[in-house]
């Protein structure tokens, strides 16, 4: 048995443990991706999301190393990018080999096409977008990569990115109730200009506990209320407040 044909089995067995019996154009689909890319189910290089395939950034990469790519080479686009409306862009050229001109792509992020799970890492999402899209162009990848989705629409739970959890460890709430409490703070954030690190040492020192993580909903509620009731009242004692934990820090270092 050859390893394209062994690793077709194997993506089989993974597909089926996944979703289920697929059918009979997701199997050729399937087969077509493996022979041709090497993408592998069980390693996540490839994800099943609402009768299409997609292909993830690790599964990207992991083409691009079997492939010998030369580099990969990313630049903010400044004239596009709204940092205010946490708007960002970014362009991704890909060089397969030394001394080509490259392929490149372009990648967006904002909050409106992104999800809850990944408030305040946009410009990271945007990078991720735009090493994805050159990628694809560089190795002939005609299928859309996760990542670029706007939100995750398979049957199941999304799985985490950009390091975010989608349900705390600690029970403080489920995955439907915790990104409206982020959603609001970070809602918070954006309005007022906040600095996100301060906030957070602020809400860790008004809930008593390590990090905000840590703290139970009512009281991440209640840390919510009280930031926006100070910053409407009077938003320069509030940055100073926040400036203080700055200091606390210094001085602890």
């Amino acid at each position: 048995m050859s390893f394209k044909q062994s690793m077709w089995r194997r993506n089989c067995r993974s597909a089926r443990s996944c979703w289920g019996r697929l059918e009979r154009e997701l199997r050729h689909q399937l087969r077509t991706l493996t022979s041709s890319y090497g993408l592998s189910v069980g390693a996540g290089d490839l994800k099943l999301l609402s009768g299409h395939w997609y292909v993830t950034h690790s599964g990207l990469l992991g083409l691009a190393r079997r492939k010998r790519c030369s580099g990969i080479k990313t630049h903010i686009v400044r004239g596009l990018c709204e940092p205010r409306a946490w708007r960002w862009v970014f362009r991704a050229t890909v060089y397969t080999h030394a001394g080509t001109l490259g392929f490149t792509g372009y990648g967006d992020a904002d909050p409106s096409n992104t999800s809850a799970l990944v408030r305040g890492a946009e410009m990271r999402v945007a990078e991720t977008r735009a090493v994805n899209r050159a990628l694809r162009k560089a190795y002939g990848i005609g299928i859309c990569s996760v990542e670029e989705l706007g939100s995750y629409t398979s049957s199941g739970p999304p799985a985490p990115r950009e390091g975010k959890a989608v349900c705390p460890p600690n029970g403080n709430g489920s995955a439907n109730h915790r990104p409206r409490l982020r959603d609001k703070l970070c809602l918070l954030i954006r309005k007022y200009e906040l600095d996100p690190s301060f906030v957070k040492r602020y809400a860790a020192d008004f809930c008593g506990t390590e990090t905000l993580r840590d703290a139970s909903r009512d009281l991440v509620e209640a840390f919510i209320s009280t930031l926006a009731q100070e910053a409407a009242k009077d938003h320069a004692a509030l940055i100073c407040k926040l400036n203080s934990y700055n200091q606390l820090q210094e001085v602890k270092s």
